[in-house]
């Protein structure tokens, strides 16, 4: 599998239910999951399911860690960039993560497959993103 862009996330963007703005833009939440299982391109939202690691984490709590947002950064390809997300003194494994907007409907952005399982024992859990650039970052828009 891999990373997973809903499609839902595609059109609510062109809707402006999403601000990446840095400043007074939206708060987006990352959670952690043992499985992919039930993601696809049809996830609309982030909802706490039994593959959520906080039913089997010690020290997650379950609906993920808030994530630092860069803003966006304007060009022929357009990219949001946010800091890396730290799990502290945490014993879990993951296999992906969800991102989502902080919201009632807490609306999906994109599924992140790890390519494996990455565990932490009684330390840090680091998701580490990609160079914030118009190659590479994690969110990008550009000419097709």
């Amino acid at each position: 599998m891999a990373n997973i862009v809903p499609n839902s996330f595609k059109g609510d963007l062109l809707k402006g239910v999403f601000n990446f703005d840095s400043s007074g833009g939206s708060t987006f939440y990352c959670a952690l999951y043992t499985s992919l299982a039930g993601f696809s391109t049809s996830t609309t939202t982030y909802t706490g399911t039994s593959n959520e690691v906080g039913t089997s984490g010690t020290n997650y709590s379950t609906g993920g860690n808030v994530m630092t947002n860069f803003g966006v950064t304007v060009g022929t390809t357009s990219y949001v960039d946010f800091d890396d997300v730290t799990f502290s003194s945490v014993t879990l494994s993951a296999v992906g993560a969800l991102i989502y907007k902080d919201s009632v409907n807490k609306e999906a952005v994109l599924v992140l497959d790890f390519g494996g399982t990455k565990t932490a024992t009684n330390g840090d859990f680091v998701i580490q993103f990609p160079n914030a650039d118009a190659s590479n970052a994690i969110i990008r828009l550009g000419d097709a």
